[in-house]
C-alpha cells in the first residue's frame, strides 16, 4: 500500500466511524484514535484533507441524517430529531439547520430545498477501498410502477418524495414488501441537468392506474445481468459504476444489453443508517 492510500484509509476510518456513532460524543481524542494521530496534529490535518473542520464535519452528518428524518419520517418530533442529533434544545437544532441550509427544519419538512442541501455535501472523493466482486446473474423480467424524475440530478430527492407519497397513499408497491430501483438513463456527470433522466421504481404485481402523481407502468426486462453490490451513502454508487464500464466490461470482453444500468436499493433511509445501506447494481448484458 503507497503512503497516499495508507494516509486516505486512516481518514477513512474517521469518516466510517463518524456516520457509525452520529448519535454518541465524538471528542476530538476519540477521533485522533481512530486515526492513528496525535491530537495536536490531527485537526490540522482533517481540515486539509476534508476541506472542512472536523466538528463542522460532524454537524454536517447529523443535519444530514436529521433532514431525511424530517422529510420522510414525518410522524417523527422535531424535538426528537433534535436531540437524537446532538442538539441541547429545538431552539439550538434549528438555528445551526438554518444557519446550514437557509431554511428552518419546519421549512424544510413542508417544503425542502434539496439544492441547496446538496450544496453543502460536496466533499473531496474518497478512495475506493471496498472489493469490487461482479457477479453475472440470470434475472427475470419485473414489472414496475415507476416515477420519471427529468432534471438536475441533485432533485432526485424531490422526485422520491412523489415517488413515495403515490406509494403510501396507493398501497400498490408498498415498500416492506416491495422491491426498490433506480434506472439511471444518464451520467450526471457528463449530461446538462436539464436533460439527465433517472426513473424511481418500486416493484408490482399488476398494472397500475393512471394516477395525479405521474407515476407509470414500466418494465426491467429479464436477461443476464453483470451485479455488483454497493455498501453505504448513495453518494459513493457511481465509483462502482464507473468500475463496472471502466475497468470490468473491458476486461470482460462481455457486450451490453439495450437497457440503462439500474439499481435496486436493498434499504433505505433513514430506517438504516447510510454505512449500512446495501445498493446491488445491475448492468444488463447480451
Amino acid at each position: 500500500m503507497s503512503k497516499a492510500s495508507a494516509y486516505a484509509e486512516r481518514f477513512n476510518r474517521v469518516f466510517d466511524h463518524i456516520d457509525r456513532h452520529l448519535g454518541d460524543e465524538l471528542t476530538l481524542e476519540v477521533l485522533s484514535q481512530v486515526a492513528n494521530f496525535s491530537k495536536f496534529h490531527f485537526l490540522r490535518q482533517f481540515s486539509e484533507y476534508a476541506g472542512i473542520s472536523v466538528f463542522k464535519y460532524v454537524q454536517l452528518m447529523r443535519l444530514r441524517r436529521a433532514s431525511y428524518r424530517l422529510v420522510f419520517n414525518r410522524a417523527e418530533k422535531i424535538i426528537d430529531i433534535a436531540l437524537d442529533s446532538g442538539f441541547e434544545n429545538p431552539e439550538s437544532f434549528s438555528r445551526a439547520f438554518k444557519n446550514t441550509f437557509g431554511q428552518t427544519p419546519s421549512e424544510f419538512r413542508r417544503h425542502p430545498a434539496w439544492q441547496p442541501w446538496n450544496e453543502q455535501y460536496k466533499f473531496p472523493n474518497r478512495e475506493r477501498k471496498q472489493a469490487m466482486e461482479v457477479k453475472i446473474m440470470d434475472v427475470e423480467e419485473t414489472r414496475i410502477a415507476a416515477y420519471p424524475h427529468r432534471g438536475a440530478a441533485e432533485l432526485v430527492m424531490e422526485s422520491a418524495q412523489k415517488f413515495i407519497a403515490w406509494r403510501k397513499q396507493s398501497g400498490l408497491s408498498p415498500v416492506k414488501t416491495s422491491k426498490t430501483y433506480g434506472i439511471a438513463y444518464d451520467n450526471p456527470d457528463t449530461t446538462a441537468p436539464e436533460q439527465f433522466r433517472f426513473d424511481i421504481c418500486g416493484s408490482v404485481s399488476e398494472a397500475i392506474p393512471a394516477n395525479s402523481h405521474g407515476v407509470v407502468n414500466g418494465i426491467i426486462p429479464a436477461g443476464r445481468c453483470a451485479v455488483l453490490r454497493h455498501t453505504g451513502s448513495h453518494d459513493r454508487i457511481r465509483e462502482c459504476a464507473y468500475y463496472l464500464y471502466r475497468e470490468w466490461l473491458p476486461e470482460s470482453g462481455e457486450e451490453l444489453r439495450d437497457f440503462p444500468l439500474y439499481f435496486q436499493y436493498l434499504n433505505l433511509m433513514p430506517e438504516t443508517p447510510e454505512p449500512e445501506l446495501v445498493t446491488d447494481i445491475y448492468l444488463p448484458l447480451k
